[in-house]
């Protein structure tokens, strides 16, 4: 029994490094990538003099303005943008699929959490959670997790009618998962 919970433990330790085999941590500095709503921009950090600094897109970049030009402070106007990004963007898609959702009359109340399992819930007030990272992610990905959350204000297990109600309202909703599982280590990286 012991050798072979050792042997499942290696072979997991295996396939996690594995998986981040590829994935290498940010120096967050101009040239490297960044992930916003699916798409792919590229850094570009931009010395200013002041002490108010933005990050913004143009184009095909995000720039990020910065007096010190350290990845401290890079890293933390990155998060800054993203929550700021996240907070917009998903309580719009959140308002749009109440309004296409029967059993939702109001959009629920929201919030932004650092997780490191999961993308989101729906606690027992009804309130969603949802992890900032996943503003990087594809839109189609996006939508499912909301959906998901959503569907929790109408049955609070994951139980045959729940699934139901995803298939019915999300029906690609097992290809954006799949798509959003194959994506963790990236939009997680920091």
């Amino acid at each position: 029994m012991l050798s072979r919970n050792g042997r499942w433990v290696v072979n997991r330790v295996i396939e996690a490094r594995d998986r981040y085999a590829h994935v290498r941590p940010k120096d967050y500095v101009s040239g490297e990538q960044v992930l916003y709503l699916g798409r792919r921009y590229v850094l570009k950090v931009v010395p200013v003099d002041k002490s108010v600094a933005m990050a913004h897109l143009k184009g095909n970049r995000l720039e990020v303005q910065s007096a010190s030009g350290g990845s401290v402070e890079i890293k933390s106007r990155i998060r800054a943008w993203y929550r700021l990004k996240g907070r917009d963007y998903l309580a719009r898609r959140i308002d749009a699929l109440t309004q296409t959702l029967p059993w939702t009359k109001t959009p629920p109340p929201f919030r932004l959490l650092d997780m490191t399992s999961q993308w989101g819930s729906c606690s027992a007030t009804g309130e969603i959670i949802l992890n900032p990272h996943l503003i990087k992610a594809p839109r189609n990905c996006i939508n499912y997790v909301l959906i998901h959350e959503l569907a929790h204000l109408k049955h609070h297990d994951h139980g045959p009618a729940f699934w139901k109600l995803i298939e019915a309202h999300a029906g690609d909703w097992r290809k954006a998962k799949h798509h959003l599982d194959g994506l963790v280590e990236v939009l997680l990286l920091e």
